[in-house]
């Protein structure tokens, strides 16, 4: 959800963002380490380290038990109509229930606002059953009408459908004919219905509304709403704050506060854990989790993550309505180009200099963890690590080597590209420098462009390539969606939630046909032809899928729960499990033993991932940056 990031109009997206917006977000394994290209990494470590301090996170003076969060993504958006980015949706999972929830332990689909559904025979009629116990933290009860209202809502207002339109695109009508009972009716069946990720809002709180497209969620707390925690604050750039929501059907939480606190760079999150400061620090370099193992009464989480990281190529920028915009390369257009630049990356060496082997190589568009969707190239399809064969393609489609050795095309010009990456983002300049130096053998040029706002130049189409990434979430549906005709914006001036502005008549084809097959086996097998086509057309180059490396002070965490519980991680869940969860530490016993009972990592994720065989490993748009 990460969610995606899908965004005139105010433009809240981010999928680059993920990782682009975010900079190092919770499973991206930044490459601080010390590589030929960055011989003398920062350390993890704080020079002038005060002691610890629990004004700020664990319990205050009076007792007060605080969870407080590093983060090190801007929220884009409060409002679960238009936040696409990772932070912002994990805030919203924690203040809105919706229909289903996806269980700890391994994903599955479990009840949320919905305690059962059920499908008609034709499954073009789903009735599910709404929760008696669910009530907003104003009091009134949550019923079936505030889900009709949401969906009806995103069907009718296009601002409204800017971050998770694609679950409601097939909706012909959503009604409530009493308070227990929502009926969907679709259009034609869809696959994705025990698996909407849209938060259900209060309908006697939105409905007045005016504006969605600027709505941000943000003014008026504390925010109502029915999830496990309550928003009582928010700063942009700084922080959110939420209290417990003491009538939540599932039990409160049990820490007196949670907060999220916003650093831009991780070195002084890292720090803040050091000091006691915060109680958690996501998206660690290797060199700080390193550095973290050793300190006392902090425990690294590193676990296979649910994202991935890719390089992503801009295809030519163009609207539903067929107008083009931004000014990508034009040579990129040719699939030559494309997969020569894929032959002329070693992610191997990208896994193993910047991840430090924290993750696995990529390729298929889902991440491992989600074993039925795992896709990887046959033999004869694959593209691997082959400057030879990278030079071959450059000249048949046109692009020679120069006497000064430089790619030019037939019109004379140099085949010089341009790489947008986060400034924030340690693993992206990394990969970027290897990537300056790999093309540059082949006489292509490339300019990288690390820059703190990423959103707008990529939102514009101006970029020739993009580091990109998102959280998977169990069903894959969202992130397939990002990549279709209808996800581009209807004119330059609107939103889409489209990544990279792809358009692919094939994969269309194939997204519609998986997003109506009920089947498992059947859909599984259509969308592994559906991440065959996207390496095939080369717009995408799955590089990698870092682990979710992460710490926590184990004196003021007792324990936590992964997702899934064996070797999961911690942030950016799919469901609010890890913060509902958190037991707070009994302070005095930490002092003297600085022990932890929570998680049993470590050994058993790298068991993990070498049973998985390096496999592959999001959200929404999130959702996503992100969703993440």
């Amino acid at each position: 959800m990460d969610r995606r990031v899908p965004t005139g109009t105010i433009r809240h997206r981010s999928r680059f963002r993920l990782l682009l917006a975010t900079g190092a977000t919770a499973f991206a394994l930044v490459a601080a380490a010390a590589t030929p290209l960055n011989p003398a990494p920062r350390q993890a470590h704080a020079a002038e380290a005060k002691a610890p301090s629990v004004s700020d996170s664990g319990s205050d003076s009076g007792g007060k038990k605080v969870l407080t969060i590093a983060m090190n993504q801007s929220v884009d958006s409060m409002s679960p109509f238009l936040a696409q980015r990772l932070v912002s949706t994990t805030a919203l999972r924690l203040m809105y229930d919706y229909l289903t929830n996806y269980d700890v332990k391994d994903g599955h689909t479990i009840p949320g606002l919905a305690t059962a559904w059920k499908p008609s025979a034709d499954k073009l009629t789903w009735t599910f059953t709404i929760r008696k116990n669910s009530t907003w933290s104003d009091g009134r009860q949550a019923t079936a009408d505030d889900a009709a209202w949401t969906f009806n809502k995103m069907m009718t207002d296009p601002a409204a459908a800017t971050s998770n339109g694609s679950f409601t695109a097939n909706f012909e009508k959503v009604t409530a004919p009493d308070p227990q009972t929502l009926v969907i009716r679709l259009k034609k069946p869809q696959a994705t219905m025990t698996a909407l990720d849209v938060p259900i809002v209060p309908k006697h709180v939105w409905e007045s509304v005016k504006d969605f497209s600027k709505f941000n969620n943000d003014k008026k707390f504390p925010v109502v709403g029915n999830g496990p925690f309550i928003l009582t604050d928010y700063k942009v750039d700084q922080y959110l704050k939420f209290k417990p929501n003491k009538t939540f059907w599932r039990g409160a939480p049990k820490f007196d506060e949670l907060d999220l606190k916003y650093y831009k760079d991780n070195d002084a999150a890292v720090a803040a854990l050091e000091k006691g400061e915060v109680s958690f620090v996501q998206g660690l370099t290797p060199a700080q989790a390193a550095a973290l193992k050793s300190e006392k009464n902090i425990k690294v989480n590193d676990a296979p993550g649910r994202r991935f990281y890719s390089l992503a190529v801009n295809p030519g920028a163009q609207a539903r309505n067929g107008t083009k915009f931004g000014n990508g390369n034009p040579a990129l257009h040719d699939r030559r180009v494309r997969q020569a630049l894929f032959a002329a990356t070693d992610t191997k060496a990208i896994v193993d200099k910047v991840f430090q082997g924290h993750a696995v190589q990529g390729a298929g568009y889902i991440p491992p963890r989600f074993t039925d969707y795992v896709w990887q190239p046959s033999a004869s399809q694959k593209v691997s690590y082959d400057p030879a064969r990278a030079a071959k393609l450059l000249d048949e489609a046109g692009y020679k080597k120069n006497g000064a050795g430089k790619r030019v095309g037939k019109d004379g010009k140099p085949l010089n590209l341009r790489l947008l990456c986060h400034a924030t983002a340690p693993e992206d300049k990394a990969v970027g420098q290897y990537m300056k130096e790999w093309y540059g053998k082949l006489g292509i040029g490339l300019t990288m462009s690390c820059v703190d706002n990423v959103t707008d130049p990529e939102l514009a189409g101006q970029y020739d390539l993009a580091f990109d990434g998102y959280s998977v979430n169990p069903d894959p549906d969202y992130v397939l969606s990002i990549h279709t005709c209808a996800a581009r914006p209807s004119t330059p001036k609107d939103t889409g939630s489209t990544d990279t502005f792809i358009c692919d008549k094939k994969y269309d084809s194939l997204y519609a046909r998986q997003a109506q097959e009920y089947d498992t086996a059947k859909r599984a097998d259509l969308v592994k032809q559906m991440e065959s086509r996207l390496y095939d057309t080369g717009y995408m180059n799955v590089m990698a899928y870092p682990n979710a490396v992460e710490a926590y002070r184990t004196d003021q965490i007792k324990s936590i729960e992964t997702m899934p519980l064996a070797a999961g991680n911690i942030w950016g869940q799919d469901g609010y499990w890890s913060w509902w969860s958190a037991v707070p530490a009994d302070r005095s016993a930490s002092k003297s033993s600085g022990s932890s009972t929570g998680l049993v990592i470590g050994i058993v994720a790298a068991v993990i991932v070498i049973g998985l065989g390096g496999f592959v490993a999001l959200r929404r748009r999130s959702t996503a940056e992100d969703r993440e």
